[in-house]
């Protein structure tokens, strides 16, 4: 699964790096996020990209509650057309989500240690993420997604039997063309992303808790 992440990369480098216009809100460095929280996302409108924020945690168009998006946080690459709540969004509401690392919990002798997993040379990447929105009774909408995990790979297996889909930089422009779609193409872009390219390193256990949202999260261990 794919339950914290982080995002620390500098607004220029992120418009930059996924080709945006501008960022039209605050984008603070952040290295522990958590469900629930609104998190930058990019989607495709009219071949330009634009990124806004929405909540962590898919909540379908047609749930009765809003507590649904808390079981939501990801979505199994390989059932992805079979559960009603993402095989309609697989179609047309496909977003990126912008991360430079991801944690999971590896069991040691000593108990669980934070990892945290990045790119070998730290950059930036995009998780494969699915879209909605959810409309209260008050009729207020929630904007809401969730990401897409699929088989590890080697750095990620000895820590968890799951990866987020982290897409190719060539490939996320077929992610967001929500003017074609062909589900086999797109299945295709659903694997372990390349190991040799990737790294993971012991961080403090302050990760454990949300509250804790400062650079010593994503500080290396030795």
């Amino acid at each position: 699964m794919c339950g914290r992440y982080t995002f620390t990369t500098e607004p220029d480098k992120v418009i930059e790096r996924f080709g945006l216009q501008n960022i039209p809100f605050e984008l603070l460095a952040r290295y522990n996020i958590a469900p629930g929280q609104d998190i930058p996302a990019i989607i495709a409108d009219k071949g330009k990209r634009r990124i806004g924020q929405l909540k962590w945690g898919l909540v379908p168009s047609w749930a009765q509650d809003e507590k649904i998006g808390y079981k939501m946080i990801n979505a199994r690459a390989e059932t992805l057309q079979e559960k009603p709540a993402f095989r309609n969004l697989f179609t047309r509401k496909r977003c990126l989500i912008p991360a430079d690392g991801f944690y999971e919990w590896k069991i040691t002798d000593r108990g669980k240690q934070p990892m945290r997993i990045t790119m070998l040379n730290g950059e930036p990447f995009a998780f494969a993420g699915l879209f909605d929105t959810w409309t209260r009774p008050d009729g207020q909408k929630v904007h809401t997604c969730t990401i897409i995990t699929t088989q590890p790979n080697e750095v990620v297996k000895d820590t968890h039997d799951r990866m987020p889909v982290i897409l190719r930089q060539e490939d996320e422009a077929i992610w967001l063309d929500r003017e074609k779609f062909d589900a086999e193409l797109l299945e295709s872009l659903l694997v372990p992303y390349d190991f040799t390219k990737m790294r993971a390193y012991p961080v403090p256990s302050i990760v454990g808790s949300p509250k804790n949202d400062t650079p010593e999260c994503i500080k290396e261990i030795v």
